[in-house]
């Protein structure tokens, strides 16, 4: 349920932030180490769900860790910044600017979310003084542990992962996992590119974690059939909207066909409306990657 606070393993708990009013589908977490941190920060308009569970976890973070700028991820990084003036935001050299100044990227998320535009809050900028710029290779020092950052440029070219002694916070580079449905792809516009995501995957599969922390949603004890299904899913998904433009040869009549009728595991995870909002999503992020495949 939204606001639960569940353990993952140790001491990673997974935060329901509720995003888009829908329980099991966004997730933050919060890594109680020596040097507290907090994985990825929600829409902004979750925020007071996710100030109250680290409030009940008695945590007060040192630093944000978001995995990408997309505002699902990373909308509440400067509220949190602002609640907490002495951490540290950590997040990919290409991604730092769009947190300064939020202004492109809101832009982008509005022309992509259409009206789910509603869930989300207007981000607030975060002083480049407080960002900490990570590229592949990089580690985060939390005290009593270090993370490695790992790149993963397949869903956006500032995504990465974050290896806590084989506890993976993957973001979206395995999709999204509903217990209903397995896995399903996400691929947004306008940085979706299938050959990459599939190297993410191959990049999750040489890490062999214990456990992957899904953005969308919750801790999974990792086995390669994970890897397996989400590759799969990924290289369907793209087949069947380039089927479909095939046969109505008109972008925006694929967009809708694919949204008017989402599969049936997305809709018993989250509901009609955010099953097809994804589907629209998902569909114009294909279409954009055919377009210059």
């Amino acid at each position: 349920m939204i606001g639960d606070v569940t353990r993952v393993a140790g001491d990673v708990y997974c935060v329901d932030t509720g995003a888009y009013e829908v329980p099991s589908y966004g997730a933050a977490y919060v890594v109680d180490a020596a040097e507290p941190a907090v994985v990825d920060t929600g829409t902004g308009a979750d925020r007071e769900t996710l100030f109250g569970a680290l409030d009940a976890l008695d945590v007060e973070p040192a630093h944000l860790l978001v995995t990408h700028v997309h505002l699902d991820h990373a909308g509440g990084a400067g509220y949190l910044a602002e609640r907490y003036p002495e951490a540290t935001v950590h997040v990919h050299e290409r991604g730092a600017r769009h947190l300064v100044d939020p202004s492109r990227l809101v832009q982008g998320t509005k022309a992509a979310v259409g009206d789910q535009w509603q869930f989300y809050a207007e981000p607030q900028p975060v002083s480049g003084d407080r960002i900490d710029e990570l590229t592949d290779g990089d580690t985060v020092d939390l005290g009593d542990r270090v993370l490695d950052v790992v790149g993963a440029p397949g869903h956006a070219p500032h995504q990465v992962l974050f290896d806590d002694d084989g506890v993976l916070f993957v973001a979206d580079a395995m999709g999204i996992y509903t217990p209903q449905g397995g896995v399903r792809p996400t691929s947004p516009p306008p940085q979706f590119d299938l050959w990459t995501c599939l190297d993410d995957v191959a990049t999750v599969r040489d890490r062999d974690p214990r456990v992957v922390c899904y953005g969308h949603f919750g801790g999974v004890r990792y086995d390669p059939s994970l890897a397996d299904a989400y590759a799969d899913a990924l290289t369907s998904w793209v087949a069947e909207v380039r089927a479909a433009r095939a046969a109505l040869g008109d972008d925006e009549a694929v967009v809708e066909r694919l949204a008017a009728a989402p599969a049936r595991a997305w809709i018993e995870s989250y509901g009609p409306r955010k099953a097809s909002a994804d589907a629209r999503l998902n569909t114009k992020g294909v279409l954009r990657y055919l377009g210059s495949a």
